[in-house]
């Protein structure tokens, strides 16, 4: 079917009831451009009385109910074809009208959906198409809502090519050549039997066609058809993270319709001796947690956007992405297989047991299949996805009914597709929920018996999740639940690892969500033990909502503060190697130390503000750290440095005097810190391996003037396909060392055939939002982000109190 994009013409407005607008009440439409996301303009508000889990999880930010339309022609000569409408995610229970008329619905917010429209169309006329959506306490997390994925319009002949069923696989691989498999779909809406040729090439990296076949096919009338195909490519060029090689299927259906998805070629093992291989070649998993929102632009799913984060997750380490906990967008995918970047796409993050009060357990019953369904569809094509997880932390799993559950969901995804391994995120904890209280009691009982009190046993939240999780209890009830998986998924639950490969010496684990904190001894586990494959981070990258989680947090007599969740105005995580702007924060360095992947020592200097205050953070917060030497007001004040490395020792020279060598490496956590006193000027760590040098890092405190630089990612931008162009903005000194300690607002004016479409910083509580063109720097630093209008030069003049203002120029391509 020809597929063009149906983004254009889009009108939003917050929903009204009809009765209102008869009484008077009259709320425009007003212009948008999609993708989308209505939530993020809105207003937030400070919750009365205490944080709740809720308000907290979407950022305070309100729900609401909004209404999409557009206005579009309909030519005669379309009339007796399919045509169709395609939303690739909607948030959430959308529900499509055509001409007044109800055409459809779909009441997760993550799934891709068609609507049958050519019933509800008239030709040769303007033809209105209303979309409503809405999001209401239904979320963990920020959703975003509206219509915050791309949509296309698909229009074909009565017999044509199903949509997405065009599944290619490649079940046999060795050097000299690679069987693939090419099956579809061929639907026959007509009164007659057709018979059609069906043509198959398989073109190379260079579009060289390097397989190909013809067979024939006959559909009889009103029914479907499928089509397989061999074919054999010569020494085959074989897909990994470190050579992306991808191929094009193309297939020709007689003149009628044409069809051609993108693949790759490559072996997956998996067992608990050699853990995941990939090619043959072992794989532990460098992952990444990540959410769906795209910072700045709310969770307006654009292209460049994903792109952009698998980019910067993969430079910083990564070699994997679970996106949690719904299914990934198709740009994103597009991106892994482009990029190389292995993915485990999720499902869910409920069944039938909710956690907040309109969830999706609402609607899972009824709709699970439809939407694992579309899951599989969407991801079947890609070389990237290794593994699907049906599930989050769902509290059923720890019975028998759960069990059941997840058995149906495992087998109806392997029927869908063989070929990719199947996980469950689960949570120890939450399967043993309603015996909490008589295992704390267990462990208090045990506590006294050592001479350790309660403020001992509960002093790090993680060792208590280890404890609960490593538990006989969890042990017996997540049995059946690991069992029916390929790969038993583990959410803060490393405590198993060492037991689980006496227990049961068949599982293969995977820590699906791992504390940040505990990086160093979780990744000396995934090297040592090959039934553990790898490791997922809560989270690579920074999101909005669960406000706080990972914030910088000291002891106080105000508990409070301890809570959770962070009050108003906070606004993002807190937890994430690289925040919410693409900057990487000193967690993502270690990280990167600890793998494996970085010579070169690290230095973050905690904030002198605090300094002998005692540390109160959650597991998931890193530290109160900057990769800075630059503390205005601080001169002459006690300060710690901490230095992250993989070698025997470092030292530290202040200004050219050392402040002594200490040891490091593995046996010390890959960290060791030094206490000093601010003093500007330069600040240098020098990393020793038996006496050698191995790598020199330096921080060199701004001094002079505050300029304020602009610096775009690219000097070219096209007008079609999602593309973006990220500007930073900077506050630098005249050597371009950035002025941590100098923030101030920052204005901007765009001119030309271009479009703001966020604009902010990574500042974890604030009340200035994304839509407006002015915006206070953190820590030095502000994104803006442009698309382009139309052909021609996009002008961003940028301006801040003390400083000159500065221009760049992009060219819309």
């Amino acid at each position: 079917m020809i597929r063009t994009s149906f983004n254009d013409g889009w009108q939003v407005r917050p929903k009204v009831n009809p009765f209102a607008e008869l009484s008077g009440r009259v709320v425009p439409f007003r212009p948008v451009r999609l993708p989308h996301d209505a939530m993020i303009e809105q207003d937030r508000t400070a919750p009365g009385g205490e944080v709740t889990m809720e308000s907290a999880g979407g950022a305070y930010f309100p729900g609401g109910v909004f209404e999409y339309r557009k206005t579009f022609s309909v030519p005669e000569e379309y009339r007796g074809k399919r045509i169709f409408v395609e939303f690739e995610g909607v948030y959430r229970d959308a529900t499509v009208y055509i001409n007044g008329d109800y055409a459809g619905q779909r009441p997760y917010g993550y799934s891709h959906f068609r609507i049958d429209a050519d019933r509800f169309l008239r030709f040769g006329e303007e033809n209105v198409i209303r979309v409503e959506a809405r999001a209401h306490r239904d979320s963990r997390w920020y959703t975003g809502a509206g219509i915050y994925r791309d949509t296309w319009l698909l229009v074909g002949e009565v017999v044509r090519i199903v949509p997405d069923s065009l599944r290619v696989t490649t079940p046999d691989i060795d050097d000299s050549r690679a069987v693939v498999e090419v099956a579809m779909d061929v639907a026959n809406d007509s009164i007659e039997v057709r018979t059609l040729p069906v043509a198959t090439e398989i073109l190379d990296a260079a579009g060289t066609v390097v397989a190909k076949d013809v067979s024939k096919v006959t559909v009889m009338p009103g029914e479907s058809a499928t089509v397989r195909q061999r074919l054999y490519v010569s020494s085959p060029a074989l897909w990994s993270t470190e050579s992306p090689t991808l191929y094009d299927c193309r297939v020709t259906l007689g003149d009628v319709d044409e069809e051609a998805v993108a693949f790759g070629i490559r072996t997956l093992q998996l067992d608990p001796r050699h853990g995941l291989r990939v090619n043959g070649e072992t794989v532990n998993l460098r992952g990444a947690c990540v959410h769906h929102d795209n910072g700045v632009l709310g969770a307006a799913t654009y292209a460049r956007a994903e792109e952009r984060r698998v980019e910067i997750l993969k430079e910083a380490g990564f070699n994997a992405i679970r996106i949690s906990h719904q299914p990934m967008s198709k740009a994103m995918l597009d991106a892994c297989d482009r990029v190389g970047m292995l993915v485990v796409d999720e499902a869910f993050d409920v069944w039938i047991s909710g956690k907040t009060e309109f969830d999706y357990s609402l609607n899972f019953p009824e709709w699970w299949e439809r939407d694992i369904e579309a899951m599989v569809a969407k991801d079947i094509n890609h070389p990237s996805v290794i593994m699907y997880s049906i599930g989050n932390e769902i509290p059923e799993t720890g019975s028998p009914f759960g069990a059941a559950w997840g058995r149906r969901l495992a087998e109806k995804v392997r029927a869908l597709d063989p070929t990719r391994y199947v996980t469950n995120a689960v949570n120890g904890l939450l399967a043993v929920m309603s015996e909490l209280g008589s295992l704390r009691q267990q462990r208090l009982e045990q506590a006294a018996k050592q001479g350790a009190g309660i403020n001992t046993l509960m002093a790090d939240a993680g060792d208590a999740m280890g404890a609960i999780n490593s538990s006989q209890l969890v042990t017996e009830r997540t049995e059946e639940s690991f069992a029916l998986l390929d790969v038993a998924g583990m959410n803060y639950a490393e405590a198993r690892y060492a037991l689980d490969r006496e227990l049961f010496p068949n599982r293969i684990i995977l820590g699906t969500e791992t504390y940040p904190t505990r990086i160093d001894g979780i990744w000396e586990m995934v090297e040592q033990y090959g039934h553990v494959i790898g490791d997922f981070t809560w989270t690579g990258w920074d999101y909005l909502g669960e406000v706080g989680i990972g914030r910088p947090q000291y002891a106080t007599e105000d508990a409070r503060r301890h809570a959770h969740n962070a009050p108003y105005p906070y606004l993002v995580a807190g937890c994430g190697d690289i925040d919410i702007t693409g900057h990487r924060r000193p967690a993502s360095y270690y990280r990167e130390i600890v793998y494996g992947l970085r010579a070169e020592p690290y230095v973050a200097v905690r904030r002198p503000e605090h300094h002998g205050r005692t540390w109160a953070g959650s597991p998931w917060a890193w530290s109160d750290t900057v990769s800075s030497w630059t503390w205005p007001g601080f001169e002459g004040a006690p300060v710690t440095v901490d230095v992250y490395s993989d070698a025997d020792e470092v030292e530290l020279i202040s200004n050219g005097t050392s402040l002594g060598r200490r040891p490091v490496g593995a046996q010390h956590r890959f960290r060791t810190d030094f206490e000093t006193v601010y003093t500007s000027g330069d600040l240098v760590a020098v990393s020793y391996r038996d006496g050698v040098e191995t790598g020199r890092t330096s921080l060199r405190s701004a001094e002079g003037p505050v300029r304020l630089t602009v610096e775009a990612d690219r000097e070219v931008v096209a007008t079609k396909g999602g593309d973006l162009v990220y500007v930073d903005l900077t506050l630098t000194d005249a050597h371009g060392t950035c002025h941590t300690g100098a923030d101030r607002v920052v204005s901007l004016e765009v001119s030309g055939p271009g479009e703001l479409l966020g604009f902010g910083s990574a500042a974890p509580s604030t009340e200035e939002q994304f839509d407006g063109t002015e915006h206070t720097t953190y820590e030095g630093r502000a994104l803006a982000v442009l698309c382009a209008t139309g052909p021609g030069k996009i002008h961003l003049t940028a301006s801040a109190s003390g400083c000159e203002p500065v221009e760049i120029v992009v060219t819309t391509d």
